[in-house]
């Protein structure tokens, strides 16, 4: 049986796993829920209530994005992670950190006022500017390999890159390694045809159905 990864269809962090599929190579399936209406059997296998779920065979399942990248990478060869032990440990607290970004990057679009907005997108600014500390040469985090960590932030970048052509904030103008590191995902296969064709649509229609200060630049 192919791995089953249960997604909504917007969540970045289901696209983190399915980057690392599509890196890989390996046969998957999606199947895609509402979370605001779950089917019956969703509880039973996603005791937080959350996506993605990796459903390994007919007992078996995952949840949790990092936990699920962390087993295919164990179980895929070649591996995405560093083989040095402090520079794996490294990747690991900056796909942390990449959590917490994508976390500040949902308040931020769901602000309802101009204010909340400016102190989400400040607030991002920040964090964006420690990862630019890590980066180097490039194109990816950990120079010419691509890693765990690069489809950790690629649904983030990909999102914020959609902002800023609606609403530009000029935040990857103020972290240009951040912004060529953009560039380098978003030019790769796995990171391109890890969403579904009509991303940027339903993307932009969702938050502008929210009604907060980002809507009006979306709708």
């Amino acid at each position: 049986m192919a791995y089953q990864l249960i997604s909504f269809v917007l969540c970045p962090f289901v696209q983190r796993s399915v980057i690392t599929l599509k890196e890989k190579r390996v046969p998957f399936e999606i199947t895609y829920i509402d979370l605001q209406n779950p089917p019956e059997w969703f509880p039973a296998i996603s005791p937080m209530g959350k996506v993605p779920v990796l459903r390994v065979d007919e007992n078996r399942v995952l949840f949790e994005s990092a936990v699920i990248n962390e087993y295919l990478d164990e179980t895929n060869p070649p591996p995405l992670h560093p083989q040095d032990p402090w520079r794996r440990a490294h990747n690991r607290a900056w796909i942390e950190f990449g959590s917490n970004l994508i976390g500040r990057q949902y308040r931020m679009l769901m602000a309802p006022d101009e204010d909340g907005f400016i102190q989400e997108r400040d607030g991002l600014l920040a964090d964006l500017r420690y990862v630019e500390q890590q980066l180097g040469e490039g194109p990816f985090f950990n120079g010419a390999a691509f890693s765990l960590t690069d489809t950790a932030y690629a649904p983030l970048l990909m999102r914020l890159d959609l902002i800023e052509r609606r609403h530009p904030q000029g935040l990857f103008a103020q972290t240009p390694k951040v912004g060529a590191w953009r560039d380098a995902l978003l030019a790769r296969p796995a990171v391109r045809g890890s969403v579904v064709t009509d991303f940027q649509e339903r993307f932009n229609a969702y938050f502008a159905e929210q009604g907060g200060y980002l809507g009006k630049y979306l709708a």
